[in-house]
This record gives C-alpha cells, sequence and structure tokens, in this order.
C-alpha cells in the first residue's frame, strides 16, 4: 500500500530573493531598483535562463507595495490595454507575437510611455533578431537590454540542493548527476522533477535514490506509452 503524501506546501514564488543569478547579476540588479518612469527593458535569454522568473518577482515585488502590474503573455487573448492604476507592463514571449499581438505590444509601449509606465519585456532573441515589425523592435531595444546567461553545472547543482534543503530532502549526488545527464539543464523543468521525484518518495514510503528515480521515470514512461 501506498502512502498518501502529506502537503508541503507549493514551491516558492519566483522573487528577487529566491532567484540564482550565476552571470545575471546586472540584471536582477537593475530590476530590484527600477524606478518609476524607468526606459524599457529587454531581457533575451534561452529556455531557462531566468527571463519569466525575473519578470514574475518584479511583478511580486510592485505587488507588495500594494501597486498593479500589467502582465501580458504571447498567448494571451486581445484586445490588450492599460490600466491606469498599473505601476509597471510586463510582455513576456515576445519571439512569439503574431501581427495582432504586435500591433497590442506596439500599442502597450506607447500608452505606457505617455502615462510614465515602465515597459518589463523578455524573449528568447535579441531585439534585432526578433521577426516583428520594426517600430516594435526599435522599441523593445532602445532602453535596457540584458543577455541571460544559464546557470552551470555548479550553479544547477546548487539550485537542486538548496531546493531539496527547503523540503527536507536528502539528494544524493547521483541523483542531482542522473538529472543533469538526461535532462536540459532547464532550471525549472529541473524543479519541476525534484517536485515529482519528492511526492513519488513520500507515496512509496521511501528516501530520494537514483533507483527511486529510474523507477519513477519508467513509471511515468510506460503511461505516457499506454495512453498513446
Amino acid at each position: 500500500m501506498k502512502q498518501i503524501p502529506l502537503p508541503i506546501g507549493p514551491a516558492p514564488q519566483p522573487r528577487f530573493d529566491n532567484f540564482v543569478p550565476g552571470a545575471n547579476a546586472a540584471p536582477l540588479a537593475h530590476l530590484r531598483g527600477l524606478p518609476a518612469a524607468a526606459p524599457p527593458v529587454y531581457l533575451w535569454g534561452p529556455a531557462g535562463s531566468g527571463k519569466t522568473h525575473l519578470l514574475r518577482a518584479l511583478a511580486a515585488c510592485r505587488q507588495a507595495e500594494g501597486l498593479s502590474v500589467g502582465w501580458f503573455d504571447a498567448a494571451d487573448h486581445l484586445p490588450w490595454s492599460l490600466a491606469p492604476d498599473w505601476a509597471a507592463v510586463v510582455i513576456d514571449r515576445c519571439e512569439a507575437l503574431d501581427a495582432a499581438g504586435q500591433h497590442a505590444a506596439f500599442t502597450l509601449f506607447v500608452d505606457a510611455a505617455t502615462h510614465g509606465v515602465p515597459v518589463v519585456a523578455a524573449g528568447r532573441l535579441p531585439p534585432v533578431d526578433l521577426a516583428l515589425r520594426e517600430d516594435l523592435r526599435t522599441r523593445l531595444g532602445w532602453g535596457h537590454v540584458f543577455a541571460l546567461q544559464p546557470l552551470d553545472e555548479d550553479q544547477t547543482r546548487a539550485a537542486l540542493r538548496r531546493e531539496a534543503q527547503r523540503r527536507g530532502m536528502l539528494l544524493p549526488d547521483e541523483v542531482i548527476a542522473h538529472l543533469l545527464t538526461h535532462f536540459p539543464r532547464d532550471l525549472a523543468h529541473l524543479m519541476q522533477l525534484l517536485d515529482r521525484l519528492d511526492e513519488f518518495g513520500m507515496a512509496e514510503g521511501r528516501r530520494i535514490t537514483l533507483p527511486l528515480l529510474r523507477q519513477m521515470l519508467a513509471e511515468a514512461g510506460a503511461v505516457r506509452t499506454a495512453a498513446a
């Protein structure tokens, strides 16, 4: 009989103080001190480099101050419009904006600039390489542009250990090595795997080991095969 895992509480929400900066100390410091009516900020880098974490951390920081933030993603439904009480506008996944989304984002930029509201955006490519309309690319690139770098192996190991300690887990080195060898070093994805492994270990009533990880992955693979 498997145990029912006790809730351990949700994973910590993205904040500035739980962002692992690695080589990204400059954008972290800039967003921490972002003043009102600041020039636009654009973050770019591959998946797992921390772009969305920093955007959400900025929104959380403003909300903790009692302020409102407008959050937009390329997949969000239109129309988009600026609210009068927003302290910032955030646009994520700029590389995925379609023609209508580009028009909406450009209009937001114009309205935000008119009202002195800073815009912070992110995408996987630098502004010059985005397949977007010229006026939008220009606005994304005329302020502060930061290239984010993924964590290296040692930094990723440290982040996994820190999260395991927060959960009260003993995470062996061989488990970390397996995760880093067999999965992309996307910290968000690795944290999801760690969450699944924690729940699986509690359900099985076993400590975290490499055989347990392999069992979890094998059972997950069998479920996917059966569903296909």
